[in-house]
């Protein structure tokens, strides 16, 4: 069962330069769209599937410069003995050091032994596949012999799987077992039976054509005789083993399948053959599937088993898949050092993707310290997107619940060492660990938090209008009641200040103690949905009249995920 060891993409699309060393199993990447995901499943299919020609145009150089020629080089392991033949490839046997993660040209018995192959395409965008090996002779090229080269070709499944229900070239029907299809007799006895048949209805239909012909040819002296028939041309139709495919007990071929069906069969078909098919690559694996079908899917590609009885290549948009899959199978598409490198996620980060897994396909994240927060930007959403600046959440934004100030690093670290713009909206009444919080500023981590010691709800009712005050007061009795508030505020104060002092004058005292109701244990607000609520309905329209401090806080939050878009 092969593996790839090493994949090496130059100047392929949006892809300049990428080194990337994929692990035995699965490896999803995930990440914003127009990433370069797709492009590296179609480099490494490209570069080892069994296909004799593939076309380029001058859409798939780096930046449109053809001057600077397509490189792609694939290096892979666990190989069968045959492609290990010292007589067949012994100049191209090379060395991998997996505990070093390097290739060396000179295979030593404490390392594995591999073969590169490299795909190149210039100007004249024709491609050239070769093995690689400094040890080879610099004016020969070799490439796997066609037979060995089909053996490692990856199994790709597309947008249907469809084109693996019947024994087509590349199909992995072809892969389960040595058992080929004669279809010869059969069509030609089939074919036979087709031109009598069709020949004996034609002549009702096409008779005054027929006649015309006759009288032609002899008018010509052209020997075709008298009696002319319109028979099916057998040489017009090309039928061999590809045309064999998989049909239910009423003869309905599989491939009319629904699309999720047919690509769930299909991968079904793959772990079958993964003993003569190791290697599958599927972009946008969610594609047809519904959550639970995306679950089977993974659990057939081996997601859950180690080790995997196959390697997969894989992209998703799908928050189901990241959830499922483990960190050490998750990759995010990062440029580190001038390269792009597909980077698995830290087994600290396992527990957000569990919980949070559509921050990993964002462009930006916010931690928030609890869902009071998570609401209050939900409703600046809601808000902006009825703005000619438009939704936050368009510009890329995902937002995680840390659920507390204690544990709001424990997921914002993980995210900024992976190198999402990560940012941090939290109070300032409890204190996180000052450590954590310069680690995460170092990340380029953005912290937004209100002024010292003041919490989110402190800041609103000290910030803005009378009667967005007014407003908020009788929201929370609209939610809880008005006998619920009255007697908490009445017992806050100690019977100083009522319900209808409060709707008579909100002055610091008032504030003070509605601020300070609204942020206790039995909080009126600090839910998701009703701090959404209250931002969308009643604060971000009272914005005007904010104090500016409070106003640029906020402002700045919405103008750092805007630069992220």
């Amino acid at each position: 069962m092969t593996r790839i060891r090493h994949v090496s993409i130059k100047n392929f699309r949006s892809i300049k330069d990428l080194s990337w060393f994929p692990g035995p199993g699965l490896n999803c990447l995930i990440g914003p769209g127009d990433g370069g995901k797709s492009t590296v499943l179609d480099a490494i299919d490209l570069c080892l599937s069994g296909r004799r020609t593939a076309t380029f145009t001058d859409a798939d150089f780096h930046g449109l410069d053809v001057s600077q020629p397509i490189a792609i080089e694939i290096t892979v392991g666990a190989l069968p003995d045959r492609l290990k033949s010292m007589e067949t490839y012994g100049n191209y046997l090379r060395n991998f050091d997996a505990a070093a993660l390097r290739i060396d040209d000179e295979p030593e018995a404490s390392g594995e032994t591999v073969l590169t192959l490299s795909l190149t395409v210039t100007a004249d965008l024709e491609p050239n596949w070769t093995l690689v090996s400094d040890r080879a002779p610099t004016d020969t090229q070799k490439l796997l012999s066609w037979s060995d080269r089909n053996s490692i070709a990856p199994t790709r499944l597309g947008s249907n799987g469809g084109q693996h229900l019947g024994w087509r070239r590349g199909s992995v029907l072809n892969r389960l077992s040595e058992e080929k299809a004669d279809t010869s007799a059969a069509l030609a006895s089939a074919a036979r039976l087709a031109r009598q048949t069709f020949g004996d209805h034609a002549e009702k239909q096409l008779g005054a054509t027929l006649t015309k012909v006759a009288e032609a040819a002899r008018a010509l002296g052209v020997p075709a005789g008298e009696d002319l028939r319109a028979l099916l041309d057998a040489h017009s139709v090309s039928v061999g083993t590809g045309t064999v495919t998989l049909h239910d007990k009423a003869g309905i071929p599989l491939d009319a399948m629904g699309t999720g069906s047919t690509r769930l069969l299909s991968v079904g078909l793959q772990r079958a053959a993964a003993e003569s098919a190791s290697i599958v690559i599927v972009d946008e694996l969610e594609y047809g599937l519904e959550p639970h079908r995306i679950m089977r899917l993974l659990g057939s590609l081996g997601a859950k088993e180690n080790p995997s009885p196959m390697q997969g290549f894989l992209t998703t948009h799908s928050p189901v898949a990241v959830r499922e899959l483990s960190s050490a199978q998750l990759h995010v598409m990062r440029r580190r050092d001038g390269k792009y490198v597909p980077v698995a996620l830290s087994a600290e980060a396992q527990g957000t993707a569990r919980s949070f897994p559509e921050a990993f396909l964002a462009t930006s994240v916010i931690i928030c310290e609890g869902a009071s927060e998570v609401g209050f930007v939900r409703g600046m959403d809601r808000f902006a997107a009825g703005t000619p600046k438009g939704s936050l959440f368009a510009a890329g934004l995902a937002l995680i619940d840390a659920g507390g100030c204690d544990k709001i690093y424990g997921r914002a670290l993980p995210m900024a060492g992976l190198g999402y713009r990560t940012a941090v909206f939290r109070d300032d009444d409890k204190q996180p660990d000052a450590g954590q919080e310069k680690a995460f500023t170092e990340l380029s981590g953005t912290v937004f938090k209100w002024r010292a010691g003041k919490a989110l709800e402190q800041e609103i009712f000290e910030n803005v209008s009378d009667h967005a005050v007014l407003q908020l007061l009788e929201r929370a009795v609209a939610l809880h009641g008005e006998e619920y508030i009255a007697d908490q505020l009445s017992s806050a104060s100690g019977g100083e200040i009522k319900i209808e002092d409060c709707r008579a004058g909100q002055g610091t005292e008032v504030r003070d103690l509605l601020a300070g109701r609204a942020k206790s244990k039995a909080a009126w607000f600090k839910n998701v949905g009703y701090f959404e609520d209250i931002t969308y309905d009643i604060l971000l329209p009272d914005a005007p009249n904010w104090k500016p401090e409070f106003k640029a806080m906020v402002n700045d939050m919405a103008k750092w995920v805007r630069r992220g878009d």
